[in-house]
């Protein structure tokens, strides 16, 4: 019997004793269980190519329950604050996506300015005002629901290349969008937060958009500054970049979630029905201004995936800035791990059904792309 059917066997164990617990009231002992319970399913997960993309998702579910149960080992040590890790794991990750682009993202400007403006337009406004229209009818706290406004003026995540990817939609497009919208982040996510969660919570711009600056432009113009000088000759960092990043996305997620637990434990349910049904309607209304500007297929999954999938490790570092990680970051750490489940399966859902006569005569372009990345 190989590791994964034993993985899964030992997932399957560890749910049955955890809702056996759980219906007898002993919540409390049933929390290793859980936890067993996402860590063994994320091995097993590795052992079949159609699910080996929800592994690491399912990895920062355990870990997420971990901090739910014993949100004291993840808040401080020592009185030594995480949350202060926060920016600085920010800035690595971007600094890693900073390494990752070149010239030629910023060129696609250029090759296909149509899909471009587009994608940058309904960036900056289908999901900032879905996020105020559910932030003002959910009834939470104002910091809470801020936090969904917040994700919702955040631009889009290196993510969203890799789902456009598997989707065979236009990685090209993907990229430029994801590199233009987070240099322009500085400027009208601040702006945006300002004119829709102004009404929240007092919002200070120019903090706000020195916050970003630090957090975004400067590790990126390192990482392309990086990229030009050492290109090929750290391919130890290059290897390396990726793990650390995801890594640091889950620490981040993991430090917020123990920080509101009180918050998520009283509100998560509906925290999580909103950050759904925001997720999901990006994906849909970006598709559907595709089409409604005639773009083909291909174009319009990249619109649908790249409005319907933030930067939610930004956001998170956004909250921090404002000193508000425990309330207006519990929206985006709950939009992070969503979103790469149903991303995950709308790239799959759509990896088998390649646009007729129009993936074919752009795939070896999309994998130059993703090689010289």
């Amino acid at each position: 019997m190989n590791l994964s059917k034993i993985a899964l066997g030992l997932a399957a164990a560890c749910l049955v004793v955890g809702l056996a617990l759980t219906l007898r009231s002993s919540i409390a002992q049933a929390g290793p269980f859980f936890i067993a319970f996402f860590a063994a399913l994320a091995v097993a997960f590795r052992g079949y190519a159609h699910l080996r993309g929800f592994s690491y998702t399912v990895m920062i579910f355990a870990a997420v329950t971990m901090a739910l149960y014993y949100p004291g080992y993840f808040v401080e040590a020592g009185g030594f604050q995480f949350a202060v890790l926060i920016t600085p794991l920010i800035q690595l990750i971007m600094f890693g996506m900073g390494t990752s682009m070149s010239v030629q993202d910023f060129i696609g400007v250029a090759r296909m300015p149509k899909g471009v403006i587009i994608g940058i337009l309904c960036q900056f406004s289908i999901m900032p005002f879905l996020g105020f229209a559910l932030a003002s009818v959910s009834g939470f706290s104002p910091e809470i629901a801020a936090g969904i406004i917040l994700i919702g003026c955040s631009p889009s995540g290196l993510a969203s290349n890799v789902m456009n990817y598997l989707a065979k939609a236009n990685l090209a497009l993907s990229i430029t969008i994801t590199a233009i919208t987070t240099l322009l982040a500085p400027l009208f996510t601040p702006l945006l937060m300002s004119l829709l969660a102004g009404a929240f919570i007092e919002i200070n711009i120019l903090d706000m958009m020195w916050d970003i600056v630090k957090m975004v432009i400067l590790p990126i113009g390192a990482g392309l500054l990086f990229n030009k000088l050492l290109r090929g000759k750290a391919k130890w960092l290059d290897d390396a970049m990726p793990l650390v990043s995801m890594f640091g996305i889950a620490f981040i997620i993991v430090i917020i979630t123990a920080a509101g637990r009180d918050s998520l434990l009283e509100i998560g349910g509906l925290l999580i029905a909103l950050v759904l049904v925001h997720n999901l309607a990006g994906y849909t209304l970006g598709y559907w201004a595709g089409r409604l500007f005639r773009m083909n297929e291909r174009d319009c999954r990249t619109i649908a995936i790249e409005v319907g999938m933030q930067n939610g490790g930004l956001a998170s570092g956004i909250a921090k800035g404002m000193g508000k990680i425990a309330t207006v970051g519990l929206a985006p750490a709950v939009f992070g791990p969503l979103m790469n489940i149903t991303g995950s399966i709308l790239a799959s859902y759509w990896h088998r059904r390649p646009p007729a006569g129009e993936y074919d005569e752009m795939v070896d372009t999309d994998e130059a792309e993703l090689v010289q990345r």
